[in-house]
């Protein structure tokens, strides 16, 4: 194929118009203005003549339970054949309060780079040449990731055209991936109904998120997508006066040595080749004291993002309580050091404190308190996830502190005051994934990025580099696994809103897992108010090279 096709020729300027036309559509994530990208998508195929004429070729996939009753929108070309790629884009974006006084234009580009020219003294200098070099466009949304979305539209418009396409095509449109990945989740079930119910062989997943570069001159295709687990640790001491020091145990201690142990700790850091995952950071940190006094804290509490390349969740639970476990011996030892000095200098009688070590993850103490107090404690502990779950369902809460609700309820079951730690997992859990883990792939997948690079250089003389992962997190995460039974029990064990209120189908991740690939624009400052997308890759390179990649997938030509 020649990118000079009848099936790409004029696309650049279809996208322009799905684009302006679907950033109208203020889906702001984790909001009820998320249903406005739905009735974009329903309203744009519902004008073509394939969709509108063939029954259930397009529509939305509901989230159960969502509180704002969004759902997953999708469309199914149906060629020859079972074969079958999958487009995945996100619609929902994140809010525009750095726009400031320019919030009214954050969804229109044409009129916000002229009020950005007005103050474009105020911008980055790299932002500032983009901005009057005219190469880049600025909005919210056109590259994060409405323009890759837009891209993807308008391929599977112009293949709804063809008489005899050959494969199949499904898009999926997906909420809430600036949050928790409802839409995602959702739509792994979709594609596994789609899956039976037709047959199909799932080739490939394109997501068409966007790339950053190192070098102007070489674009990125990502063959997988980085993991991420939110570990967390709480820490009973034991409460004591300030002027009685020994007679206590300040939980801040120990979670401070815990803290250093893991902040950026490369041991924490996968790799693969040359790739690497950046080291862990804390999210989220707090004692329990809710107003001050001289006594030392009774809890402290926390939870830190980890991002992953080819651990699991059993491995990093490990990790983290081996690092629990060294920073409690490491305090109480230090401890009675303090103490004996403390002593010797006071003449009081000579001897050591009592505090152990003891590192528990969630399940082992909420079977603590259900062998102790057993309905009493099982029947309070529903009632207070149904009353997590209603606030969590209407954002009067968020899952940090459900999280630690639902831990300190236990511990009021707990008749043990000694000191110890609790460790386990917070939501939401994405499993790494990379075309590198599978044992076998056909020729055409496994040297897709190779063929599409050969492509590029042809076409645009432009180099694109292979990565294994793409490391901004990305609903790839959810296009396979191994091992799911395994991690289902891993997480049921040690993350508490696991069930009841945060839910991931892995076993039906395995049952479509397929392999993967990001194409997406150039883009940069994802999130600001300079947030943009080269115009090259917009309107001209990127549909290109997705159309070339789907006809190497299928053999289509």
């Amino acid at each position: 194929m020649t990118i000079n096709d009848t099936i790409i020729d004029g696309i650049e300027n279809d996208i322009k118009e799905i684009l302006f036309a679907y950033l109208k559509a203020e889906s702001f994530t984790n909001t009820v203005k998320e249903k406005e990208a739905e009735k974009f998508f329903s309203d744009c195929f519902s004008e073509v003549p394939y969709f509108k004429n063939t029954p259930d070729s397009f529509g939305t996939y509901p989230i159960y339970n969502d509180a704002f009753d969004r759902a997953v929108s999708y469309a199914f070309l149906k060629g020859k054949g079972d074969d079958t790629v999958v487009f995945v884009h996100h619609n929902d974006v994140v809010s525009v309060e750095d726009f400031k006084l320019l919030k009214d234009f954050a969804f229109s580009p044409d009129e916000l780079k002229e009020e950005l020219l007005k103050i474009k003294d105020t911008l980055s200098e790299n932002a500032q040449k983009d901005l009057t070099d005219d190469t880049f466009l600025f909005g919210r949304g056109v590259c994060d990731m409405k323009g890759g979305g837009s891209i993807q539209i308008a391929l599977l418009k112009r293949y709804s055209k063809l008489k005899n396409f050959k494969g199949n095509i499904v898009l999926i449109a997906v909420p809430d991936e600036e949050n928790l990945s409802a839409g995602m989740r959702a739509a792994v079930k979709l594609l596994y109904e789609l899956k039976e119910k037709h047959q199909l062989n799932y080739r490939m997943m394109i997501n068409s998120e966007p790339h950053q570069r190192r070098d102007f001159s070489q674009g990125i295709f990502s063959e997988g997508s980085v993991g991420k687990l939110m570990p967390f640790v709480y820490i009973r001491g034991v409460l004591a006066h300030a002027g009685k020091v020994f007679e206590g145990l300040n939980p801040l201690n120990i979670m401070s040595g815990i803290v250093r142990k893991t902040e950026l700790n490369m041991r924490l850091s996968d790799t693969v080749g040359d790739e690497a995952s950046p080291p862990p950071t804390w999210l989220y940190l707090r004692d329990g004291k809710e107003q001050y006094d001289v006594s030392m804290p009774l809890s402290v509490k926390g939870c830190f993002s980890i991002l992953t390349l080819h651990q699991t969740p059993q491995s990093i639970l490990k990790e983290v309580k081996d690092i629990c476990s060294e920073a409690f011996d490491e305090v109480i030892k230090d401890m009675n050091k303090s103490y004996g000095e403390f002593i010797r200098i006071t003449k009081n009688p000579n001897k050591k404190l009592p505090w152990k070590t003891k590192v528990v993850n969630y399940f082992e103490l909420y079977q603590e308190a259900e062998e102790r107090y057993g309905k009493k404690f099982t029947e309070k502990y529903s009632n207070k996830m149904d009353e997590l779950s209603h606030k969590l369902k209407y954002n009067e809460i968020f899952m940090i502190e459900a999280n630690f609700d639902l831990i300190e309820l236990i511990y009021e079951y707990i008749d043990d005051v000694s000191p110890r730690i609790v460790y386990g997992l917070i939501p939401p859990y994405y499993p790494n994934t990379s075309n590198v883990n599978f044992d076998s792939l056909d020729i055409e997948i496994k040297n897709i990025s190779k063929e599409l690079n050969k492509f590029t250089k042809e076409q645009f003389n432009q180099i694109y580099t292979k990565e294994y992962f793409y490391t901004g997190i990305s609903d790839l995460s959810y296009t396979s696994t191994v091992d799911s039974q395994e991690i289902t029990s891993t997480l049921r064990l040690s993350m508490p809103l696991y069930g009841k209120i945060y839910d991931i189908p892995v076993d039906t991740i395995e049952k479509i897992s397929m392999p993967c690939i990001n194409i997406g624009p150039w883009g940069k400052d994802f999130h600001k108010l300079t947030e943009r997308v080269f115009k090259e890759d917009l309107y001209i390179r990127t549909p290109r090279i997705l159309n070339h990649a789907v006809c190497l997938i299928l053999n289509n030509k």
